[in-house]
């Protein structure tokens, strides 16, 4: 029996999924990892079962018999800080926007390795742990690997000791992505953000930056050690 989250000891993870082999897969991955969990095969069960045990994570297919899955997100956005991992067959990039623009905070296609789901899952557990630490502001917009060091509030940044020179842009850039490290940031809402809300088509502008970016950081496009792109949707910082 699962007990309240203020009484666990493990990670609750909640998945909502109408597949039975889909829970089935994950609920067998996701036990061998130590995590509780919590399954539900409808819209209106998995929000009833989030708001009784408040689950630290929830995996949401977008496909479900009684509601889209767009619209439990929306219903636990109103309420619930817990990380939500998407996790569809649909792969088109408007659904994607879509879902992460609501509050999802990251988005797997169907069919997915479970390997890399579970990398997934620690980051986002990862993260909102951190979050529920209260981390001073000071701690948490500062980054320092050995290498790389950025420190936001100083408006800072050195690799490997040596000053590295940021146009406005390119920090406010960074800045936005450091701060949600781990988390998609969309295309949309970073032009948005930085450029303007008339500039929210201008990808282009982005991916200049963003090469630039990199280039000043030493992050090879090809191993992408901080900046990673999720194509046609956006970008994160990577935290490990």
């Amino acid at each position: 029996m699962t007990v309240l989250a203020q009484s666990r000891e493990k990670p609750c993870i909640l998945i909502i999924d109408d597949e039975p082999q889909i829970r089935h897969f994950l609920r067998i991955s996701l036990k061998t990892e130590g995590y509780d969990l919590l399954e539900a095969e409808n819209g209106e069960t998995g929000l009833g079962l989030c708001a009784r045990y408040l689950p630290e994570l929830v995996i949401l297919d977008l496909g479900l018999p009684d509601m889209d899955g767009s619209d439990v997100l929306a219903g636990l956005r109103q309420w619930s800080s817990a990380p939500v991992i998407i996790l569809s067959v649909r792969d088109r990039e408007l659904e994607k926007v879509k879902a992460l623009d609501l509050g999802a905070s990251d988005y797997v296609t169907k069919p997915f390795g479970v390997d890399e789901l579970l990398a997934r899952v620690r980051t986002q557990l990862r993260i909102h742990q951190q979050g529920n630490h209260s981390l001073a502001p000071e701690t948490s917009a500062v980054f320092n690997n050995g290498e790389l060091h950025i420190d936001l509030p100083m408006r800072k940044v050195t690799v490997n000791d040596e000053p590295v020179r940021l146009t406005p842009k390119e920090f406010a850039v960074l800045k936005v992505l450091l701060l949600a490290s781990g988390k998609i940031v969309t295309q949309s809402q970073l032009l948005r953000d930085i450029w303007g809300p008339t500039h929210t088509k201008d990808t282009h502008y982005l991916r200049i930056l963003i090469g630039r970016l990199r280039q000043k950081l030493r992050d090879d496009p090809t191993e992408q050690r901080y900046i990673q792109t999720e194509p046609g949707v956006g970008y994160r910082f990577l935290v490990g």
